[in-house]
């Protein structure tokens, strides 16, 4: 049985019974554990960006929700508070921006690490899959809560527009918490551009070609879990148990300040599309998809996802030694050509 199913030390004492000892207790997963597997990571991506509904939404309540809305919700303050229009002091810079997301995934997986490992990023969930052994069958039910959780922390629920009124019955959001001063930046009440849109998704920078926007997500995110891989694997001096948070946030910050500036380093589909589906449900339309043309699609998706395998291909050939290793297995493999020649 694969052991490296979680991005939490092996030895972690997070929970009571080891992820190893875990993976093997509920290889046949109830109902009960999927839904809260699901529950942490919707609630871990919700407050990355801003801070349940029942328990197959606890991976949905978790993952998404913390990383945005920490990150998100720093994004508009700085964001809104730089705009004269806005009567208050700014609120802070591009670091604020840097440490919010830090902050962010951080806290994402610190709270959703005992109970679903802590993927809060479909990318990292499909790397798992592919090259740790992860179950496929719990891939989907991992990357829907982890997009239910990047709508529910970039808008709770949504004030109405001219055309509708939408209320996401969860407690509060980002969306929500700057509706006013967003209306105060746009110049109206209900007006909405991709000049606020991009306070919760990621929009690349103007001067950018399409391969470099690919490009600058796919190296972001391949370093990102090329480090996620290296600090989890315990043949190569793990940090300390409970300390992996603390490694993702100078990880995330390291990666917001050198890697953020063309981008706005997605580095997660399920943050970038959640945000994106909320903005278009509040007012913002169709212009978040066909934004350079579907830019959505291979940007803040294609990039990561590929990306997340690139970096993981790059630790198992050269660094990894595990079992786990795919690459090794096959190194390892007999040769039945030539066994069958032989016979012969």
């Amino acid at each position: 049985m694969p052991k490296h199913y979680y991005i939490h030390c092996h030895d972690c004492h997070f929970r009571r019974t080891l992820p190893m000892e875990v993976s093997r207790i509920e290889n046949v997963s109830s109902p009960r554990q999927i839904m809260r597997e699901a529950a942490a990571e919707f609630t871990g991506v919700m407050l990355l960006g801003v801070f349940s509904l029942a328990t197959i939404l606890r991976e949905v309540l978790i993952t998404l929700r913390l990383q945005v809305i920490f990150g998100s919700g720093v994004n508009c303050q700085v964001g809104l508070s730089s705009n004269p229009a806005v009567p208050t002091s700014p609120k802070g810079n591009y670091l604020s921006v840097s440490f919010g997301w830090a902050v962010g995934v951080s806290i994402a997986v610190w709270v959703s690490a005992g109970i679903s490992g802590g993927h809060v990023n479909p990318a990292v969930t499909v790397s798992l899959a592919i090259f740790r052994g992860f179950p496929w069958k719990k891939v989907p039910i991992y990357a829907i809560s982890q997009v239910l959780g990047g709508i529910v922390g970039a808008a709770m629920y949504a004030l109405p527009t001219s055309q509708m009124a939408i209320v996401l019955t969860f407690s509060s959001s980002v969306y929500a918490n700057n509706f006013h001063a967003i209306d105060m930046f746009e110049g109206g009440r209900g007006v909405r551009t991709l000049a606020t849109a991009g306070f919760f998704g990621t929009f690349a920078a103007d001067y950018l070609t399409d391969v470099s926007c690919f490009f600058s997500e796919f190296l972001a995110t391949a370093i990102l879990i090329l480090v996620i891989l290296a600090v989890t694997d315990k043949h190569n001096s793990p940090p300390p148990c409970g300390l992996l948070p603390l490694v993702l946030f100078v990880l995330i910050l390291g990666i917001a300040a050198s890697l953020g500036i063309n981008t706005s380093f997605a580095i997660n589909p399920a943050r970038d599309l959640g945000a994106r589906i909320l903005t278009s449900m509040v007012g913002y339309g169709s212009a978040v998809y066909t934004y350079r043309n579907q830019y959505w699609i291979w940007g803040p998706i294609l990039g990561p996802f590929l990306g997340a395998i690139a970096g993981a291909c790059f630790y198992d050939i050269l660094l990894f030694d595990g079992d786990e290793n795919i690459f090794k297995r096959r190194a390892q493999t007999p040769d039945i050509v030539d066994k069958e020649t032989n016979d012969v």
